[in-house]
């Protein structure tokens, strides 16, 4: 068991089910939602449609992930997520930097974990595009450890998400992209004050189904913290069976975004609330309802201990 300090395990316990499980709804989303839909290129527009996916699902979830530009204060503020929910808040910037074969990731202008902390955030995110193979490795491999001493000094619970890519332009193949997921859990989860991975799926949608414990199971051997899987915009029945292998490898839950409500994209209005209600509803029900069942608790991983005298010595920001 790992020791975590008393602010970073009630983190994670703020953000999980009373199981210790992750049912986690991703709406974080910016440029890739304004590429799917044009009026998203209205600022108002895009946060109006986080904030109805969020009012209508977030009751389903254990946690809530949005952004600092369109969509996590105004889920505060108008109660679109309610006070019984984790809120997550992501840190980076949308996109990367760099050319394509060898990305940066950035921080967002004017946003920092001290300011997720004291806007309420129990859990900070930070997305990376990571190749263990890249130039741009060690720059990366410093960006997280640079967030993460920040969320160990404001005692901030990390989700981190690194996202993989091709070095050639190529698209990966099965072995590559097993290669490059559990070798960056690996490395990425070694650094102190990380202490959730949102991790891909560490194999194509359309490599055989026969693989995928095997790739789980590796995953969850590399991987030196509690691990989610998130969903990359794959058909909810493929995400429902990629989660089954996942929390059957140990996974301790899902971040769903796409898989979930991503027909809602080009809906607007009553149709867009009907299907919110209906199949986005009932997908994240059965998504919660699987990993209630079947994933691990994080509890398993983490322990905490306050002696009578704790705050004496506690370390402050």
């Amino acid at each position: 068991m790992k020791l975590l300090s008393i602010g970073k395990y009630r983190s994670l316990q703020a953000c999980a089910s009373p199981r210790g499980t992750f049912t986690v709804l991703a709406l974080d989303h910016r440029q890739n939602l304004r590429r799917a839909n044009p009026r998203f290129q209205n600022d108002e527009e895009l946060s109006r449609f986080k904030l109805d996916v969020a009012r209508e699902l977030a009751p389903y979830a254990t946690a809530v992930l949005l952004d600092p530009e369109f969509s996590a204060a105004q889920a505060v503020t108008t109660g679109a997520l309610p006070g019984d929910r984790g809120l997550v808040v992501a840190l980076e910037a949308t996109g990367y930097a760099g050319d394509a074969t060898a990305r940066r990731s950035r921080l967002l202008d004017g946003w920092s974990v001290e300011k997720a902390r004291r806007m309420g955030a129990q859990m900070a995110k930070l997305l990376v595009y990571y190749h263990p193979d890249s130039p741009t490795a060690p720059e990366t491999e410093a960006l997280v450890a640079q967030v993460a001493a920040e969320c160990l000094r404001y005692d901030l619970g990390l989700m981190l998400e690194p996202l993989s890519y091709s070095l050639t332009g190529d698209k990966l193949s099965a072995g590559e992209k097993r290669y490059i997921v559990v070798e960056t859990a690996r490395r990425l989860t070694a650094i102190p004050g990380v202490d959730l991975l949102k991790a891909e799926f560490p194999l194509p949608a359309d490599s055989p189904e026969t693989d995928w414990p095997a790739a789980c199971a590796e995953l969850h051997a590399a991987t030196q913290v509690p691990w989610i899987v998130l969903s990359a915009a794959v058909s909810f029945e493929t995400y429902l069976r990629q989660v089954l292998a996942a929390c059957q490898a140990g996974a301790s839950g899902v971040a769903v975004g796409r898989a979930v409500w991503q027909e809602a994209v080009h809906l607007e209005g009553t149709a867009r609330l009907d299907f919110l209600r209906t199949v986005a509803r009932q997908r994240l029900v059965r998504l919660a309802s699987l990993t209630h069942a079947l994933a691990r608790p994080w509890t398993e991983v983490y322990t905490t201990e306050a002696p009578l005298d704790w705050y004496r010595t506690y370390p402050l920001p």
